[in-house]
């Protein structure tokens, strides 16, 4: 028997001429309806755990889409390696604008990208158990509740209402953001926590002659005044 047939490059000739073994639409289908669970799965966990600020039910669908989108590149590029080369040509001039605000978003993201993989590479036990374990983690840290939620208190007040709005502020704990005077108009942002849903200090603020208006909104990190 001919050596030469077993070396490294008549093996891979091989593979590049006739290609891998065929997906047939049966194993088609199958990936593609647990990639469809495990998107279904990682939306359900996105939506009970989002602790945002507004709810995006497009990005919650992208997910879904994401998961069998790879799942359906994986089983396409798994049947032929040239295929896969000239694929992974093609996604790389794939550029996205979209700006995630919120690291969350991103860990999802790689968390539908990475079940897509698995199920399209036909790995199931370690798409299926992996989505789990990282599903019960998120719930797990969703449910733990941090003391104190951080608030930003935004109040517009004209010259009337200064030394009193001073005065409340001052017995609050709290981090100044941004001050902005315009004429006769302030506006004072203010970054607080808060404990127990105690907001009482809102109508105080709001009855106080010369406040025109009171708002108190989740702090994430970001603030455009």
């Amino acid at each position: 028997m001919d050596m030469e047939q077993f070396t490294f490059r008549n093996i891979l000739d091989t593979r590049l001429i006739n290609g891998l073994q065929p997906i047939t639409l049966v194993d088609a289908a199958f990936s593609l309806f647990i990639a469809l669970l495990l998107g279904l799965f990682i939306f359900f966990i996105y939506k009970k755990c989002f602790r945002g600020v507004v709810y995006n039910y497009s990005f919650n669908l992208t997910l879904v889409l994401m998961a069998m989108i790879t799942a359906l590149i994986i089983l396409t590029i798994s049947t032929n390696i040239i295929l896969s080369l000239g694929m992974v040509g093609a996604l790389s001039i794939v550029r996205f604008r979209t700006a995630v605000k919120d690291p969350m978003d991103i860990a999802f993201t790689f968390w539908a990208i990475s079940a897509g993989i698995a199920t399209g590479a036909k790995i199931y036990p370690i798409a299926v158990f992996g989505s789990l374990i990282i599903g019960l983690t998120v719930f797990l840290l969703a449910r733990y509740k941090v003391k104190g939620q951080a608030y930003l208190l935004i109040v517009h007040y004209t010259e009337k209402g200064d030394y009193a709005v001073n005065y409340h502020i001052t017995r609050l704990k709290h981090t100044l953001k941004s001050k902005t005077i315009r004429e006769d108009h302030t506006e004072l942002v203010v970054e607080m926590k808060i404990k127990d849903d105690n907001t009482d200090f809102v109508k105080e603020l709001a009855v106080i002659e010369g406040v025109n208006d009171v708002s108190l909104v989740s702090y994430t990190g970001d603030y455009a005044p």
